[in-house]
């Protein structure tokens, strides 16, 4: 991939979308996909916020059907399969555990209630291209077996324990990039550290806007016939401009953090309700814990959103009062994150009843010709939002498009029929390297692994391990050469895990910056700024 808008900002495009978070990612791969000239524009680096902030998961929402959400629940369901068929090296099954007490939210009859319709929701589940992805239905644990397998669930009052499964997805940020390469092969263009400014007038409609090319500090004007917002928490703030600040507009905006702590959940991810109307989930992560999301409405600029310690306390709170001994505590925390969701409703009480739909507005309602703006919506149905979104924008573009293939076709980089015999074939193929090394980049690389190992066998330093789980340094030298990485927050937490679990150590960060820094030519003061960068972004509030 490469930042295009380094080259050639002359092309009239049909499409500029503004957002590379999973939203304005799915929307140029299925524009370009089906013949329309694209260019997608990210003011920081691609999933870097919302789509980064996720609790790692692929899921149908189960506790939508406690607000009788039933479209969104089978829309979510149906793009689960989609995406593990899509992202098979990204997207797999993961059994789910909810402890039943005897109160009305996590009783056994009544969660068996939800588990049947979640079950006839998701009644294509088994159509999975590979047969490994296949979903269970769901079961019952006795009290015993479920201590057994999950110590640390409460036995107090336990009466047994519900399985279902949903999805994880390993690298969230992995699988937005993926979209986005997916979008290059049917030739959108794109740049990261590309801000939208302003934007460009002509006969009352918008038909252009103002960029100013971040790592080049200068502006260049991107001349389209329509322009799709998918700021996500950012949307109102970029129609405010596009109506010269008199947008009275506003989405709400709710806070979700997680944890990254030691090992307290092994083989499932647990799902605890610790009070009426909120919920969390423990689950297992690349040997810890990962522990979230929290609800919680946030007012102010987004681009000042930082996790606080009180976030961070009252997530704990939660997990103490319904899980293990009640002694978690920031000493136990490896690292945190959060972001924010844009949200499309304002008439419920709290973030938490908020629902995870989405809306597509055309702006020319309002005055604004030209633009459409997105709003709401959740990783899982991201690929589906994109689709509908095409609706709207033939019907701008007066053109008649061909129908959606993303559904049928791989994702960028995951064109893996087999995984069983893909992974087997890996280990064959590259001897020389640990397993554990081997699987990960599988996973994380997929039907791109040989191009990283090529990289990797050319020089025995970027054979050395750079994480606990077995990532190497020649990813750093990959990232900045095949996936525009042009920042070490780019490499350390969107294209490789060296920091997602927290601080990898000293020696490894300065390994690290000091290769980017060879290859991207930094002098000792920005590499020395890059680091320090990442070291805040590592720091955990106290």
């Amino acid at each position: 991939m490469k930042r295009f808008i380094e080259e050639n900002t002359n092309e009239q495009f049909d499409c500029i979308i503004i957002g590379g978070g999973i939203t304005g990612a799915a929307v140029a791969y299925e524009a370009a996909s089906r013949g329309l000239k694209v260019v997608l524009l990210e003011k920081n680096d691609f999933g870097w916020a919302t789509s980064a902030a996720t609790s790692k998961l692929i899921h149908g929402g189960l506790r939508y059907l406690n607000y009788l959400e039933f479209g969104l629940v089978r829309e979510s369901l149906r793009e689960r399969r989609i995406l593990e068929n899509i992202a098979p090296n990204l997207v797999y099954p993961f059994p789910f555990m909810i402890p039943n007490y005897n109160r009305l939210e996590n009783n056994r009859w009544v969660l068996k209630i939800g588990m049947i319709l979640y079950d006839i929701l998701s009644y294509d589940k088994s159509f999975t291209w590979d047969r490994s992805k296949k979903i269970p239905m769901h079961f019952t644990l006795s009290k015993e077996k479920a201590l057994k397998e999950e110590p640390l669930i409460r036995k107090e009052g336990l009466t047994a324990a519900t399985v279902y499964y949903d999805c994880q997805s390993i690298f969230p940020e992995r699988l937005t990039l993926a979209f986005v390469k997916s979008a290059v092969q049917y030739g959108a263009k794109v740049a990261n550290y590309a801000e939208v400014v302003n934007f460009v007038y002509s006969n009352g409609s918008i038909t252009g806007v103002v960029v100013h090319d971040v790592l080049a500090d200068r502006e260049v004007i991107i001349k389209g016939k329509l322009i799709i917002n998918c700021g996500g928490p950012w949307a109102d703030i970029i129609l405010k401009k596009a109506e010269n600040g008199n947008s009275s507009h506003q989405i709400r905006r709710s806070e979700g953090i997680h944890i990254i702590t030691k090992p307290m959940v092994h083989k499932y991810a647990v799902a605890l309700m610790p009070r009426k109307g909120r919920h969390f989930f423990l689950i297992p992560w690349r040997g810890y814990s990962l522990i979230g999301t929290t609800d919680k409405e946030y007012i102010g600029n987004p681009d000042e959103y930082k996790v606080t310690k009180q976030s961070i306390q009252e997530l704990l709170d939660d997990v103490n009062s319904a899980f293990g001994d009640g002694t978690l505590s920031f000493k136990d925390i490896k690292f945190v994150y959060g972001g924010l969701r844009p949200l499309v409703e304002d008439q419920v009480e709290g973030t938490y009843q908020s629902s995870r739909r989405y809306e597509i507005y055309d702006n020319a309602i309002e005055g604004v010709n030209g633009l459409i703006t997105v709003e709401g919506g959740k990783y899982t149905t991201s690929r589906n939002l994109a689709v509908n979104v095409m609706k709207l924008v033939q019907k701008k573009l007066q053109r008649t498009l061909p129908p959606s293939l993303t559904h049928t076709r791989y994702l960028a980089g995951c064109q893996i029929k087999d995984l069983e015999a893909f992974f087997t074939k890996v280990y064959a193929s590259y001897p020389d390297f640990d397993t554990k090394t081997l699987e990960v980049l599988a996973k994380y690389y997929g039907s791109e692994l040989d191009a990283l190992m090529q990289i990797a066998t050319t020089n025995k330093k970027y054979q050395q391990i750079v994480t606990h789980d077995g990532e190497i340094l020649a990813e750093v030298i990959y990232a900045i050469r095949h996936e525009m990485a042009r920042t070490l927050s780019d490499i350390v937490f969107r294209r490789t895990g060296i920091c997602t679990a927290g601080n990898p150590g000293n020696d490894v960060l300065q390994l690290v910056a000091e290769t980017a820094a060879k290859e991207l030519q930094w002098d000792q003061k920005e590499l020395k700024r890059q680091l320090n960068h990442v070291q805040q972004q590592l720091a955990i509030p106290k």
